[in-house]
């Protein structure tokens, strides 16, 4: 589950095959480095070898670390998966397009007939309701149909072992995913065959990280084991105990999509600041669907996606549950979005700009190197437009006499670029 995360519209279990890249350094032999030279980049195999003293150190047996490790070649399309999120890449609204489809509605709606009773039992148990449930299944595997497609899962063992040498800036996190990994395989939980998941070794109906999977998988079914893989009312239990361990509220919704004022103050959309929905109604801020009358004393923040063109939502605790599985606004608001569907709710009232071209990876690389070089900070370069970046954005067009909604498109970054 993420924490790391990838994926495509049928949900990153990842279409994410990006094209291949050299990914391994195999540094020549016979000849003596200098004194500057830089360091010798250890090979696969020579990573490997120190991944299974290490696994075998965590307690996995040797016979598993044998039988897994030998022979693994690295899957040269992993890390290029890495730079290629579909959530963080495409513009919000084509990532919701692509998968909140009219057959996805549609199958998830006769997931939640089709298990019925097991969804109940969850319900009860774990205080999840059965639509966020399935959003998840669907957002995450297609409900299950991805986990049988050779062209978008591989092997979990051959992922993180690529991404353990592979990528070194995250090389402590993956290696604990792989042990973690080769613990389930020696555990028995997972059949063999069927230990595969998406690029980043996310496992099962959905897509458990090893770490999640061993803190929070359940055996729902009762048959002894924990199967995320070929179990649903284990995958769909497990992902409801994940999500009461976050921080879950029985009972009450994701937030709404909400309608504004003509002269509202979009400073107050800064994502961070709660107000119960009732100081949110004086303010002129209200539900965007007649009929909906949520609590006036929960608290919510408002948040702007695509700034004053777009749509505006007022997301509530459960919200940011959401984003603990992954920490994409796109990711977390289809999963949002999706569960109301599945409740017989409509689509958003308000249409995104989709006249907007979307920045490109090196624009908001750009973008951020500009706005950290005139002191907002937006917590990294790193092409991934997050809070940190739109809190930066909104700042940098307040200080210009700019509505303030946090929205960055190509005329704001010329405007940064030229700005004196």
């Amino acid at each position: 589950m993420r924490n790391d995360r990838r994926r495509d519209p049928r949900r990153a279990v990842v279409g994410l095959l990006a094209g291949s890249c050299l990914l391994f350094l195999h540094p020549g032999t016979g000849a003596l480095a200098s004194p500057s030279a830089e360091p010798a980049v250890p090979s696969f195999e020579e990573c490997l070898q120190g991944i299974a003293s290490e696994a075998r150190t965590r307690g996995v047996p040797q016979a598993v670390v044998a039988r897994s490790l030998a022979g693994l070649l690295p899957d040269p399309d992993v890390i290029a998966a890495t730079r290629s999120q579909a959530e963080f890449v495409k513009p919000i609204w084509a990532y919701l397009d692509a998968s909140l489809t009219e057959g996805r509605i549609a199958d998830g709606r006769r997931k939640i007939e089709e298990w019925g009773t097991v969804l109940d039992a969850v319900e009860r148990r774990f205080g999840v309701d059965r639509a966020t449930l399935v959003a998840f299944w669907g957002v995450e595997s297609s409900y299950g149909a991805v986990l049988d497609d050779p062209g978008v899962v591989r092997p979990v063992i051959r992922s993180l072992a690529t991404l353990s040498c592979g990528d070194p800036g995250r090389a402590g996190y993956w290696r604990d995913e792989l042990a973690a990994a080769l613990q389930i395989l020696a555990q028995g939980d997972a059949p063999p065959e069927r230990f595969t998941g998406s690029w980043a070794g996310a496992m099962g109906h959905t897509q458990f990280m090893p770490t999640v999977y061993q803190a929070h998988a359940v055996d729902f079914d009762g048959d002894g084991r924990r199967d995320i893989w070929t179990s649903v009312p284990d995958a769909l239990a497990s992902t409801a105990n994940y999500l009461k361990a976050m921080g879950w509220r029985a009972g009450e919704t994701w937030g709404t999509e909400a309608a504004l004022p003509e002269s509202f103050d979009y400073a107050l959309a800064d994502e961070s600041t709660p107000r119960t929905l009732s100081e949110w109604q004086g303010l002129g801020v209200r539900p965007a669907r007649s009929g909906a009358t949520p609590d006036g004393t929960t608290r919510a923040t408002l948040v702007l996606p695509a700034g004053a063109r777009g749509p505006a939502f007022l997301i509530q605790p459960n919200f940011a549950v959401i984003l603990r599985y992954n920490t994409a606004l796109a990711y977390a608001l289809t999963v949002a979005h999706l569960s109301d569907r599945l409740r017989g709710e409509p689509a958003f009232a308000r249409d995104w700009p989709r006249g907007d071209r979307a920045l490109t990876a090196d624009e908001r690389r750009d973008l951020q190197t500009r706005l950290t070089e005139r002191g907002f900070a937006v917590g990294g370069i790193d092409g991934k437009v997050g809070p940190k970046t739109r809190a930066a954005t909104r700042a940098y067009q307040a200080s210009r006499g700019l509505i303030p909604d946090g929205y960055a498109d190509p005329a704001l970054l010329e405007r940064i670029r030229t700005a004196p």
